[in-house]
């Protein structure tokens, strides 16, 4: 554009989109039109005059207003899918780095996780795969809830029971078991609620031989979360626990600035934060708490000492918030509040909101008692169904094969089905759909990896594998449209890294598992007479693999290597 418009046009967006009626469309002329005071068919046909893409394009037509249709070369894909089968990182760039925490998951000490954290847990960690295969610094962050007053009763209760009990062992197996036996006591009254609220005076005041059976408290549950991690096959560990006792040493600090700097103000006994555009019913404003007329702290607070924690000590660029959606009123504050307060300079922080998982009826998924789902009876149903069905279609594998491709199809579908919808949307759990091998499911997927292992298999027996460096030839239609998908995958997952939005990634590779189909039964791989041919096409089907395998990788879903 500089050639036909001049150096200060250098750096205009060329705004290239893929296109129904060639490859890619590029729509310059528009946004140009306005600026130069000319028709966006002439600008486009001075652009077309000034391109020089004959070793990349074979056909540049001027369409409509002003579009610029860019038909490909077919030698051209093919190098470029050359190239990306010998790029280890399959064309994926590698943008600016950034530091960016990620607060996902959030599971409640002494709490059985449910199913509302089946989607928290599942999208940020996909995130955090993502962003940092982009080559971004992801430091993960699992904001649970190991602090507040019902800490008085449970350690009491553990006190009682005794740290070796089965009860005690109710925490790592049945944690709302141990936590209802202690309600249950609290409820009760009597000495047992005496000694509980004089236990959260201790907690909260430091008492040294409290904090020790606090520490044994979460010790204890964190058994509870990484066997659910470990079954979900996700990435956090204890190192990355950055629950709310973390920032107990600091509220009081926090009140004080935000009070010294006049953005904090005493209403009806409460420290409270009122922010211009931030109302309830009949207009009136709505306080963010940071503390209460009790002299006590609410997570208000202790969101306000991780977010300036997290901007201040960690140097993050975006703080990405993996949270439900009916806390986005709340976080918007809380953004808003550190922003007034000086405390993120140059940090963008970004609720990446979490829509509700439905039941059929199209309310809040929940047991028939009305209870929420639990996490871990989910996930074993999920396996147990799938093992039915990997019996039934694989009997003559071994069994503790059929058991492993049983739990990543059982435990890959239900998080797929939950990452293939955007995240801010609610979605209908339904198994018989998300264990389908049709459709774009986590299993189809799967299989349709599993099915090129196969092809790749039989050629190495059959003594035709394509060595190393063979060049890919497109000749065929399907060979095409191929070629082209795979040169997709880097800009998805960029993409993917910068609005951060994972469904993106999943109807990428669902597109291309159905763009490869459509490539094995128009041209034969195997049975392909020219070698040259089949070589090429063997190296289609080795890209069209790695592809989908890391795809599926960052979406934190394993792939069998058979099904």
């Amino acid at each position: 554009m500089a050639a036909a418009f001049g150096p200060e046009y250098a750096a205009a967006d060329p705004v290239i989109r893929p296109s129904q009626f060639a490859d890619f469309q590029a729509n310059a002329a528009l946004p140009l039109a306005k600026r130069l005071g000319r028709k966006p068919r002439d600008i486009a046909t001075a652009i077309a005059g000034q391109l020089q893409v004959e070793d990349i394009c074979r056909e540049v037509e001027i369409s409509g207003p002003g579009f610029l249709n860019l038909t490909l070369r077919d030698d051209w894909i093919g190098l470029q899918a050359d190239r990306q089968l010998a790029d280890a990182r399959l064309g994926v760039p590698t943008p600016t780095p950034q530091r960016i925490p990620i607060d996902y998951s959030a599971p409640n000490v002494a709490k059985e996780m449910h199913v509302g954290h089946l989607r928290t847990t599942v999208v940020g960690d996909s995130l955090a795969r993502t962003l940092g295969h982009l080559g971004h610094t992801v430091i993960r962050q699992n904001h649970i809830g190991d602090w507040g007053t019902p800490f008085g009763m449970l350690i009491e209760h553990l006190l009682e029971v005794g740290e070796d009990s089965a009860d005690a062992a109710l925490l790592a197996t049945d944690p709302n078991a141990f936590y209802q036996a202690a309600r249950e006591k609290f409820d009760g009254g009597g000495d047992f609620a005496d000694r509980a609220r004089l236990r959260v005076v201790s907690l909260q005041g430091g008492d040294a031989d409290t904090l020790t059976i606090w520490t044994d408290l979460v010790d204890l549950s964190k058994g509870y979360f990484n066997r659910i991690y470990a079954q979900l096959g996700v990435t956090l560990t204890d190192a990355d626990l950055m629950g709310e006792s973390r920032y107990n040493d600091v509220l009081a600090d926090i009140c004080d600035e935000l009070e010294a700097k006049g953005l904090a103000v005493v209403s009806e006994g409460a420290l409270c934060v009122f922010l211009e555009g931030f109302t309830g019913r009949e207009g009136k404003p709505v306080p963010l708490i940071i503390r209460k007329s009790d002299g006590g702290y609410g997570y208000g607070t202790t969101d306000l000492a991780t977010i300036k924690y997290r901007a201040q000590q960690l140097h993050a660029d975006r703080i990405a918030y993996v949270i439900g959606s009916p806390q986005h009123l709340h976080l918007q504050m809380v953004f808003t509040t550190a922003r007034l307060a000086g405390w993120l300079g140059g940090t963008e922080p970004i609720h990446v909101q979490i829509g509700n998982v439905l039941g059929s009826d199209g309310k809040i998924l929940r047991t028939r008692s009305g209870a929420p789902v639990r996490l871990g009876a989910l996930l074993d149903e999920a396996v147990e169904r799938a093992s039915a069905v990997v019996d039934t279609a694989r009997p003559e594998l071994d069994p503790a094969v059929r058991a492993e491709i049983a739990q990543a199809v059982g435990i890959g579908a239900v998080k797929y089905a939950d990452l293939s919808v955007a995240h801010d949307t609610e979605y209908t759990f339904d198994f018989d759909r998300m264990l389908a091998l049709s459709g774009n499911t986590g299993p189809y997927l799967q299989y349709a990896a599993a099915r090129i292992r196969s092809i790749l298999r039989r050629a190495a027996e059959q003594g035709v594998a394509a060595e190393p460096g063979t060049a890919i030839l497109i000749d065929e239609k399907a060979e095409r449209a191929l070629g082209l998908g795979l040169l997709g995958f880097g800009a998805t997952v960029e993409e993917v890294g910068e609005l951060l939005e994972p469904h993106r990634l999943c109807a990428y590779l669902f597109r291309l598992a159905q763009t490869f189909t459509a490539f094995y039964d128009a041209c034969p791989v195997l049975k392909a007479e020219d070698p040259q041919v089949r070589a090429s096409r063997l190296q289609l089907c080795a890209l069209t693999l790695a592809v989908l395998v890391q795809g599926l990788d960052l979406l934190g879903v394993t792939s069998p290597e058979q099904m």
